[in-house]
């Protein structure tokens, strides 16, 4: 009997290898990768230290631009090139426009699957959503009429910058500004309200929960690596995220509440969001949409935790790098100064007469993308990207960062130099030059980036034209920490600090 149990584990495990096994797959031959252990994959290849777009980074230079991981059972191509990324967008954009749904996104009710611009699968449920977010969220028309709303939030991080600065000595934590901006300004598109007003009780609770949502989607979850293990959640990140989830969605749920019971929507000229969301809520809508209150609660909530990490993180990278190159730092404000004068503030209007303001903008992104691996796609359906087989259900990364640091594509792929997008026919960030793709491209592509490419340069011009910017505690350029943190954002690993000198 003992003799059957040790053939028998053996041939799991030889079961367990051939379906891990990289090379070929019958007729169809995967893309190359590192050997994998049995039941583990490469999990342990990738290096403690190292975070993961750094360890696959270094995996590709030996494995090629697309390459195999086993993540213990879960199958991962990653593609590290832009030509790789051409193929993959250009031509299997529809079979690979699928989403990879963690567990952490999973719970009683899997909002993945229920209205998610985000997650859900590529559907026409999903189709939708997507035109209702270029038709009405992010169009031209809708983005200039609020951009007063942009304005206001602005100038109140600006006044809260100036009053933390105190006796200028000590240094304020820039990301938490930015954070606290993009936060409320959310919350105004979607519900005319500052959230985090001292008066708005129930926005400083939903605040909570949504952080606490984005703390433990972020955190690697063993239970995604070893199916055997979900319904045990050892780390308790599904449960944790789901409660706070659930707190999230009753909060905005009696803010949808409370705007249905005072019927303020206007059909013809809707003031925001969450008003256009409620024209087409209920079964008896007719016409392309049609919402659940569940459908509202989710994208609402994808709102706050799409749109305040990653602007936070873009910005807050923008300031550490002018900070850690002061002769760029001199040059940008120098541009402001000499457009706007001493005798107004910043306005949005004035972004398209900033060239290298814009330059500074697209310098941090390419060299620290929001989401490194955008969000993961997954095959819909079994595909080829060149020679390699990619079988359905697979998971793909895109390694955006690896890709905007290739020194194929780029000069000084290192160095932080904004000139570079200062050249005649230089690559921009709509997803047509696929050496340069932070907001992704094809179907999946961030449907706010109309509404980014407003407010990123208008954030920072704003305080590099209110502030003067110093280093705390006598910390010279060259000894600042900008080693790279990892949660759902590309977060810089110690929070930026500065001292703001109002500029008079």
């Amino acid at each position: 009997m003992e003799y059957y149990s040790v053939v028998g584990l053996v041939l799991v495990l030889l079961v367990w290898m051939m379906k891990l096994g990289r090379v070929k797959l019958g007729h169809h031959q995967l893309p190359p990768g590192p050997r994998c252990w049995p039941l583990v994959g490469n999990i342990f290849q990738l290096g403690l230290s190292l975070s993961p777009h750094e360890a696959f980074t270094i995996l590709a230079r030996k494995h090629g631009p697309i390459m195999t991981l086993w993540l213990g059972s879960m199958c991962t191509v990653v593609i590290s090139s832009s030509d790789v990324a051409r193929d993959m967008f250009k031509n299997n954009d529809a079979a690979l426009a699928g989403r990879k749904i963690y567990e952490s996104m999973k719970g009683n009710h899997d909002y993945g699957s229920e209205g998610s611009l985000i997650t859900s699968q590529y559907n026409e449920h999903w189709r939708m959503l997507r035109r209702l977010s270029t038709t009405e969220f992010f169009v031209t028309s809708r983005l200039d009429s609020m951009r007063g709303v942009r304005a206001k939030c602005i100038d109140r991080m600006v006044n809260l910058i100036n009053e933390a600065s105190g006796d200028g000595k000590s240094g304020v934590d820039v990301g938490k500004f930015f954070f606290l901006m993009a936060f409320n300004l959310i919350g105004n598109l979607i519900f005319s309200k500052d959230l985090l007003d001292p008066q708005m009780e129930r926005g400083a609770r939903f605040y909570y929960h949504a952080v606490k949502v984005m703390e433990y989607a972020g955190k690697p979850n063993v239970a995604d690596f070893f199916p055997m293990l979900k319904c045990l959640d050892p780390q308790g990140i599904r449960r944790n995220t789901q409660f706070h989830v659930e707190r999230a969605f009753e909060i905005a749920g009696s803010f949808i509440k409370q705007r249905m019971e005072n019927d303020t929507a206007d059909s013809g000229n809707s003031k925001d969001f969450l008003d256009v969301l409620l024209q087409f809520h209920g079964d008896s809508v007719s016409g392309p949409y049609n919402f659940t209150s569940r459908t509202i609660n989710v994208v609402v909530f994808e709102m706050f935790s799409a749109g305040t990490d990653t602007t936070t993180s873009t910005l807050e990278w923008a300031m550490a790098e002018l900070l850690n190159n002061p002769r760029t730092l001199k040059k940008v404000q120098m541009e402001i100064r000499s457009k706007i004068g001493q005798d107004r503030k910043f306005e949005e209007n004035d972004i398209e007469n900033l060239p290298y303001l814009k330059a500074v903008i697209k310098e941090t992104l390419r060299l620290h993308p929001p989401l490194p691996f955008l969000v993961p796609h997954m095959a819909m359906d079994s595909c080829k990207i060149g020679d390699y087989y990619i079988p359905k259900e697979t998971q793909v990364l895109v390694n955006v960062w690896a890709i905007g640091r290739d020194p194929k594509m780029w000069d000084a792929p290192l160095l932080f130099w904004p000139e570079r997008f200062m050249e005649p026919n230089v690559a921009d960030y709509k997803g047509h030059h696929f050496e340069y793709i932070p907001f992704g491209s094809g179907r999946r592509m961030c449907p706010a980036l109309p509404l980014a490419s407003r407010l990123l340069p208008l954030a920072l011009g704003s305080l590099l034209n209110s502030f003067d910017w110093i280093l705390p505690d006598s910390l010279k350029p060259e000894e600042m920490d900008m080693t790279e943190g990892m949660g759902i954002t590309l977060r810089k690993a110690v929070p930026l600090k500065a001292i703001p000198v109002p500029y008079k």
